[in-house]
């Protein structure tokens, strides 16, 4: 039952962040200035974006639900904040204001943290830490695509 509570929160907390980053990002996708873009060969379709992003927070809620009771510290709500923050902010920066390479920087930033995730926390949850790997395995494709705008365009 713990558990399920904690997932609850963190599944509200992830989908709110995908709902705000959404809504801060303009057009998204279907802005013009975005489909002009010179944009990765390996650019998945717009639909895997939306699937992806859902089971990476599912899997992500799953990872925090675990890790959050077990260890329920401030460097750890420091670190979900931070990511939280990140995820909305890309959007905004990429999509709205148009700001490529601030964006990669943004997107670099929330892998690092992710990847701090990962390794600080590896010890605690063991197996259950592959359920992060799904964000960090996103973030390195979404970030390739971020590089490879902010170099052809």
């Amino acid at each position: 039952m713990k558990f399920i509570k904690s997932f609850l929160v963190f599944v509200i907390l992830n989908f709110t962040a995908l709902f705000i980053g959404s809504w801060l990002m303009a057009q998204g996708p279907q802005n013009r200035w975005y489909i002009d873009l010179n944009k990765a060969p390996w650019t998945p379709d717009g639909w895997v974006f939306g699937v992806a992003w859902t089971i990476v927070m599912i899997c992500f809620s799953a990872y925090m639900a675990y890790l959050y009771p077990e260890r329920p510290t401030n460097k750890i709500a420091l670190l979900f904040a931070i990511q939280f923050i990140l995820n909305i902010s890309w959007n905004f920066i990429f999509f709205d204001q148009r700001l490529i390479n601030i964006a990669l920087v943004n997107i670099v930033v929330l892998a690092i943290i992710i990847t701090a995730f990962l390794f600080t926390y590896l010890k605690d949850l063991k197996g259950k830490s592959i359920l992060i790997l799904p964000y960090l395995i996103w973030l390195c494709v979404a970030t390739s695509l971020n590089l490879y705008i902010s170099i052809y365009n």
